[in-house]
């Protein structure tokens, strides 16, 4: 196993709200990513959090009556925190940028700016956008219309936008055109996807400002280090929340070890303040760039992007509560492509719920479980002679295996989850063709039934494996049903590079069947 450290982040979350399925989505690919790597054997560190200053937060806690300290203590306990739990995700650390840690890493990289000369004080007048936390440029406004009429509003997301003059620090952000166009260059997988990364060569290109990084009209941030009548931006001081999580000013022995980060994964919205203004940082603090920055698509209901505003934001629970949290997680990794927009419906969550996971994926588990009970006692028989359709299987699990790992190396969940889906359909298919309860009855005393019994046990075996690191309550289950972890170990354990390697469940084994992995339900109308 490498020393080194494959190291994810999730965006930090803004917290002024309870979270919806759009954080959970982002939230659950990292999951399934990371759980992948840790089943390859690798050093995994995968990160997630809150972004809890400016502006935004501070007005919705004086519209509550409350500090913005306990505003946002309140909303963490009890909503944000809680929704890891609710969708199964092993993260390994949960930063808070009111954590002293963050504060004193923030302020240490502030200093390193300073001291390099890559800050300077000016003035600021122009527009901001509460809602965004974002300057908007004069180009991007417009005049509001319907609700908005009367106020000016952000051409980017459509948020109303207020004039303010103020006198802030500017980080040079114009210094790093050049080093950028270079970095795209030099690492065609930086900013990905492909339209992502076409977006930021062009925007890049047309020229960058000088970046407005304090605010001087409020107080709910950290202080500038040497400057106490200014607060850091909330935008900067949030992006630095991936360095100090990992020891940045803190720790420097870890911070060496785990930065820099492998994958950041973010929405497409903030593409570019971390594929432009994060490597610029960087670059000017003289720390390593991320590897990649992945900016996947918006989740569409009725064909809008989820939003608080159109009362479209569904939370997490609401559908786990439902389907429970396998088929979550499985429903977003499998019918939506990462890097795209993906429309989701109830019907069409609970269309994938039966067809593929109840009839699927369950029915397999229980009728293979069910057949090696009735004909052999529930102990997994020897196999006898591997023969073409034996064969046939073999070569469909190693394949899928291969794609389905190479598939997670490309960022590509959904493209892992169809290679995998097609050992379920051969099995099924296997199963069907092979009709062991008809060998059973013609040619009861032939090795031919177990032949088949143990293939498709095998065939489960690696699915339990695969499926792992996406339906992680469904897999143990299986796990445990096929007896493998005596012989096997624990689920966890179990390396993607070996598991192709077929004859692993040893004759005896004691096979059950589980209890019902996907249950039929009645899911309620849209």
């Amino acid at each position: 196993m490498s020393d080194s450290t494959f190291y994810v982040t999730t965006p930090i979350y803004y917290v002024n709200d309870a979270p919806h399925i759009g954080h959970g989505y982002t939230t659950v690919m990292g999951d399934i990513i990371t759980r992948w790597h840790r089943q390859r054997g690798e050093n995994v560190w995968y990160l997630t959090g809150t972004d809890e200053h400016g502006q935004k937060v501070l007005r919705k806690a004086e519209e509550n009556g409350v500090s913005p300290q306990d505003w946002v203590d309140k909303l963490v306990e009890d909503e944000w925190r809680p929704m890891l739990a609710t969708i199964d995700v092993a993260n390994d650390d949960f930063i808070r940028t009111t954590e002293q840690r963050h504060i004193d890493g923030s302020k240490a990289f502030w200093t390193a700016l300073y001291e390099r000369d890559a800050v300077y004080k000016g003035n600021f007048e122009g527009h901001y956008s509460v809602s965004a936390e974002e300057f908007v440029s004069e180009e991007d406004v417009a005049e509001g219309e319907g609700d908005d009429e009367g106020f000016k509003v952000s051409k980017l997301d459509g948020s109303r936008v207020e004039l303010v003059a103020e006198e802030n620090y500017f980080f040079r952000l114009s210094d790093y055109q050049q080093k950028l166009l270079d970095l795209y260059e030099s690492q065609p997988d930086f900013i990905q996807p492909e339209s992502a990364r076409n977006e930021v060569i062009s925007f890049v290109s047309r020229g960058l400002r000088d970046l407005s990084i304090s605010r001087s009209t409020f107080d709910w941030g950290i202080e500038v280090p040497w400057d106490d009548k200014h607060v850091m931006y909330v935008w900067i001081e949030a992006l630095l929340n991936y360095a100090t999580a990992v020891g940045y000013g803190t720790d420097p022995e870890r911070f060496a070890k785990v930065w820099p980060a492998d994958i950041h994964l973010v929405g497409k919205d903030i593409a570019r303040f971390h594929a432009v203004i994060w490597p610029a940082m960087l670059m000017a603090a003289g720390e390593p760039v991320p590897h990649r920055v992945f900016a996947h698509g918006w989740l569409l209901v009725g064909g809008q992007k989820m939003s608080k505003s159109k009362a479209n934001g569904i939370r997490p629970d609401e559908l786990v509560d439902t389907f429970g949290s396998d088929a979550y997680r499985y429903y977003f990794a499998r019918a939506l492509t990462f890097g795209s927009d993906g429309s989701i419906s109830w019907e069409d969550i609970n269309a994938r719920y039966h067809a593929e996971l109840a009839n699927g994926f369950g029915n397999l588990a229980s009728r293979v479980a069910a057949m090696i009970g009735k004909y052999f006692d529930g102990v997994l028989p020897a196999t006898g002679a591997v023969t073409v359709p034996e064969q046939m299987v073999i070569d469909v699990v190693a394949k899928a295996v291969a794609e389905a790992d190479a598939a997670i190396e490309a960022i590509a969940p959904h493209d892992a989850l169809n290679a995998i889906w097609r050992i379920v359909d051969e099995l099924n298919g296997y199963l069907t063709e092979q009709a062991p309860w008809k060998v059973a009855k013609d040619d009861p005393d032939s090795d031919r039934l177990a032949t088949i019994l143990v293939t498709a046990a095998e065939g489960l075996r690696v699915l339990a494996v695969l499926l792992n690191p996406v339906m992680p309550m469904s897999s143990a289950a299986l796990w445990d049903s096929l007896g493998a972890e005596p012989s096997l170990g624990a689920l966890d354990a179990q390396r993607i590079d070996d598991v192709a390697t077929w004859g692993q469940l040893p004759a005896g084994t004691t096979i059950t069947k589980p209890p019902s992995l996907f249950p039929r339900i009645e899911a309620p109308a849209e």
